[in-house]
C-alpha cells in the first residue's frame, strides 16, 4: 500500500485544472479516497495490535516455558531423589535381611551350646546321684568363708559374688543383642582378676566349652551346682576339692565375649535359677 501511494503521488492542483476532467468527479474520487485512507489507517491499527499481542503471547510462551523448564528441573530431581531413596532402602533391607540370617544363625550357635552345657549338667548330675557322698560335704571350709558353711541351701541371702566387679548382664537378659536369654549373669571385671568359689565344693568339670570359653563347674551337694565360665586360665582340676573363697581361675575373654569378665550360673538339678538371689546384699 505504501508503494502504491508513492508511485501514484499526491494529486496536484495545476495538473487537475489542466487536465480537463470533471472538478466533481475529482472531488467525488477524492471522498472516495477518504475512505480508502480511513481503510488503510484502521487496517494499520489492527496490524499493530496484532503485532503487539504477538509480542505479549510470545512473552507468555517464553515465561510458561521457563516454568515448564522449572517443573521439569524439579521433577527430575525428585525422581532422582525418590530412585536414591529407593536404592537406599534396599540396600538398608538388604542388610537387615543379612542381619537376621546373621542373627537366626547366632541364636542357632547360642542354643547349641547351651543345650551342650546343658547336657554337660545332667552329665554330672547322673555322676553325682551315683556317688551319694560326693560334694561339699568332704571340702573344709575356709576360716575367712565361715559365713559360707554348712548346707548350700541354708547359704541363700550370704552368698558373695565370685569375682569384684561390675554387673553387666543379669539373668534373663539377652547374652548377646541377638542372643537367647541368659541363665545366668555376667560381671565385667578387668583380665586377670580372681574368680574365687562362692562355697566350698568340688570341681566336676574344668574344660573349653564353645561358646562358655574356659569353664569350671563346682557339685556344692544337694543338686547344686555353680558354673564360672569366659575365664582366661583355670587353676583347678577336676576332683579338686575347694573350699569357700578359695581361687578357682582367673577372668578373661575366652568365650568369645567382646568384654573381658566373668560369666556365672547357679543350677539347681539342672535348672539355672537368679544367682543374684542367694548373693549377699551390699
Amino acid at each position: 500500500m505504501l508503494a502504491a501511494r508513492h508511485a501514484s503521488r499526491a494529486p496536484d492542483v495545476l495538473r487537475v485544472a489542466l487536465s480537463g476532467d470533471d472538478p466533481a468527479d475529482f472531488a467525488r474520487k477524492l471522498h472516495y479516497l477518504g475512505y480508502v485512507s480511513r481503510a488503510a489507517a484502521a487496517l494499520l491499527a489492527a496490524q499493530r495490535g496484532g503485532i503487539a499481542e504477538l509480542e505479549r503471547l510470545a512473552r507468555e510462551s517464553r515465561a510458561r516455558a521457563e516454568r515448564l523448564a522449572e517443573v521439569e528441573r524439579s521433577s527430575r530431581a525428585d525422581r532422582e531423589k525418590v530412585l536414591t531413596e529407593r536404592r537406599e532402602r534396599r540396600r538398608v533391607l538388604a542388610r537387615l535381611a543379612g542381619e537376621i540370617r546373621g542373627s537366626r544363625r547366632e541364636i542357632k550357635v547360642l542354643r547349641a551350646d547351651e543345650a551342650r552345657l546343658a547336657r554337660v549338667v545332667e552329665e554330672i548330675g547322673r555322676v553325682i546321684a551315683a556317688r551319694p557322698l560326693a560334694g561339699y560335704t568332704r571340702v573344709e571350709p575356709a576360716p575367712q568363708a565361715a559365713a559360707a558353711r554348712g548346707p548350700f541351701s541354708s547359704l541363700r541371702g550370704r552368698l558373695r559374688m565370685p569375682v569384684a566387679g561390675e554387673l553387666a548382664g543379669r539373668f534373663g537378659a539377652p547374652r548377646r543383642p541377638a542372643g537367647a536369654e541368659a541363665k545366668g549373669v555376667f560381671i565385667r571385671a578387668p583380665e586377670g582378676r580372681p574368680v574365687r568359689a562362692i562355697a566350698g565344693g568340688q570341681v566336676v568339670y574344668a574344660d573349653w566349652m564353645r561358646g562358655f570359653g574356659n569353664l569350671l563347674i563346682l557339685d556344692h551337694g544337694e543338686a547344686y551346682l555353680s558354673v564360672y565360665a569366659n575365664n582366661e586360665s583355670l587353676l583347678k582340676q577336676v576332683g579338686d576339692a575347694v573350699a569357700p573363697g578359695e581361687t578357682i581361675a582367673t577372668t578373661g575373654a575366652s568365650g568369645g565375649n567382646e568384654e573381658t569378665g566373668l560369666y556365672f550360673e547357679l543350677r539347681h538339678l539342672g535348672k539355672a535359677f537368679d544367682p543374684l538371689r542367694w548373693m549377699k546384699p551390699r
